[in-house]
């Protein structure tokens, strides 16, 4: 957070900056800690963000927590847009999180029938998903320059179609949303940046809703994936394949999906980038970030040239 607030040279005390902060199950770690310690009286507070973000940017005017499990970073970056367009806040420090936790732990343990070593994107021969610990913060604010990118739009929905099982209508409307929301063809989008956890349903879903929604697009988008690289970091999870998403518009160098050897047959219809960085024209990418209960988030972002 403080590394972001002095990269783009904010002053919340002057400024109207307001923070908002995406997770999965929030701070929970704090919960183990207390019980650990023989505390029965949890502040709810002490689940937020709050004090976290007042510590590394004084003067920040509102934090709210967003705890929608893994896009909820790209829920977050919908909302901070919604408030800089209305005027409603000079800059939004979008923030996306979720520490290690025996909570966490036990949640992703009983997403495989057994535990993996490796998280292997849109592989013949992936074994599931596995955790990474990571966190990361972007500042939204009106185009300006010096920008890193151009935040187009996020298009969102929540189908509750299944608890764990992903759900391709609703990941489709998510995709329409956004391509809706930025005035943008799917023929525009030159990288999909995909959600790839290495699971058997949500690398199926995802990779054909991604045939579907580009079918006819020549050469059609290249897909990569952080996952295979960084593990899973659930509410962090969109926003660090922003971060990845805008360094690509940045250089032209699009990193491969790490993980990945034998490639799925249902993903035999993408451009999915194997053993090696590519260099490439990147003018607009997608980001997908899909979670628990059929929250999906669907971010365009555009080169700034």
């Amino acid at each position: 957070m403080a590394e972001a607030v002095a990269a783009a040279g904010l002053d919340p005390r002057r400024q109207r900056v307001v923070s908002l902060v995406g997770t999965g199950l929030r701070e929970s770690a704090e919960v183990e800690r207390a019980a650990l310690a023989g505390s029965v009286d949890f502040p709810a507070e002490r689940l937020h963000f709050a004090d976290a973000v007042a510590s590394a940017a004084s003067g920040v005017r509102q934090v709210v927590t967003l705890a929608n499990a893994c896009s909820a970073g790209g829920s977050a970056l919908a909302l901070a847009q919604d408030l800089v367009e209305t005027g409603e806040a000079d800059a939004v420090l979008v923030g996306g999180t979720d520490g290690s936790s025996a909570s966490m732990l036990a949640m992703i343990g009983r997403v495989a029938a057994r535990p993996t070593s490796r998280v292997q994107p849109f592989d013949a021969d992936r074994a599931g998903v596995l955790l990474g610990d990571g966190a990361a913060v972007l500042v939204v604010e009106p185009e300006r320059p010096g920008g890193l990118a151009r935040l187009l739009a996020t298009g969102l929905s929540c189908d509750a179609g299944h608890e764990t099982a992903p759900d391709p209508a609703g990941i489709l409307r998510a995709v329409h949303d956004a391509h809706h929301r930025a005035d943008r063809r799917p023929d525009q989008v030159d990288l999909v940046l995909a959600h790839g956890t290495g699971t058997t349903l949500n690398d199926e879903t995802e990779a054909r809703v991604i045939a579907e929604v580009f079918a006819g697009c020549e050469p059609g988008p290249l897909v990569t994936a952080l996952k295979g690289a960084v593990g899973h970091t659930s509410g962090g999870s969109a926003l660090l394949s922003v971060a990845v998403a805008v360094e690509i518009l940045r250089t032209g160098r699009v990193p491969p999906v790490v993980g990945l050897t034998r490639p799925a047959s249902e993903a035999a219809a993408l451009r999915l980038v194997r053993d090696a960085a590519v260099r490439a024209d990147v003018r607009v990418a997608q980001v997908d970030a899909f979670g628990f209960g059929g929250l999906n988030a669907v971010t365009l972002l555009e080169a700034v040239r």
